[in-house]
């Protein structure tokens, strides 16, 4: 088995803003990534993961996990989705590095 060197961009943020960040996640060239309902305490509030998590469900939290081959793409992912939501939305993106199996599918 021989693993191969990725990188793993995540993105916590309102579920509100979910279009338009997955937008620029194609637009880079992402094959795919992964939405969770996210819940915690930050520095502004804290949200919950269950059904009572907020009134209006856009104002939910969501963790989005994108997987790329290149540190390129991840730090450009990252920087339209600061750029683009962060200044008016709540929001943190950070990158992890990780090991794959199947680098194609990335």
């Amino acid at each position: 088995m021989q693993l191969h060197a990725a990188e793993k961009v995540v993105i916590i943020t309102e579920k509100l803003i979910v279009k338009g960040v997955v937008e620029i996640i194609e637009a880079a060239g992402a094959k795919g990534y992964t939405i969770i309902a996210a819940g915690g305490k930050g520095g502004h509030t804290f949200r919950a993961t269950s059904e009572r998590a907020a009134v209006v469900d856009d104002f939910s939290d969501v963790k989005i996990e994108v997987i790329v081959n290149d540190k390129a793409t991840a730090e450009t992912i990252m920087n339209e989705v600061t750029q683009t939501y962060f200044d008016d939305y709540s929001g943190i993106t950070y990158i992890e590095y990780i090991e794959v199996l199947r680098p194609s599918k990335f």
